[in-house]
């Protein structure tokens, strides 16, 4: 797995493989669990992604600074919606990515969290 943050514009590229996004969707489906990425010199470059539970509404998604870390907390049922978004990437068969941008009314994800876009594994697009 791949995690780079894009200082410009803020959001973190996820770039994995169908095992990563099926390991990661089963970590946020859990709500426990840390996916490694491979790391670089890069300072843009996050060394992993940390899923935690949490209490309330929604999942937030946040960058840990300091440990160069994402870390994906909420509760079982937005979880749950993020999972499975994740499993089907990982399924998909032909190319595209998903993006995961907080908006006003969003289903799951909380204010304030950090935009992410997970490539398939396959590449391209549809």
């Amino acid at each position: 797995m791949r995690l780079v943050s894009d200082p410009v514009f803020g959001e973190v590229d996820v770039t994995a493989s169908a095992e990563e996004l099926a390991c990661l969707a089963h970590a946020v489906a859990e709500g426990d669990g840390f996916i490694g990425a491979t790391s670089s010199r890069d300072e843009d470059t996050l060394t992993g992604i940390e899923v935690r539970q949490a209490s309330g509404a929604g999942v937030l998604i946040a960058r840990d600074a300091s440990r160069q870390v994402l870390v994906i907390s909420g509760n079982p049922g937005a979880r749950a919606i993020l999972a499975d978004n994740l499993k089907a990437m990982a399924t998909a068969e032909d190319g595209g990515h998903l993006h995961v941008d907080y908006f006003p009314e969003h289903p799951y994800l909380l204010e304030g969290s950090v935009p992410i876009v997970v490539n398939i594994p396959h590449g391209g697009m549809p």
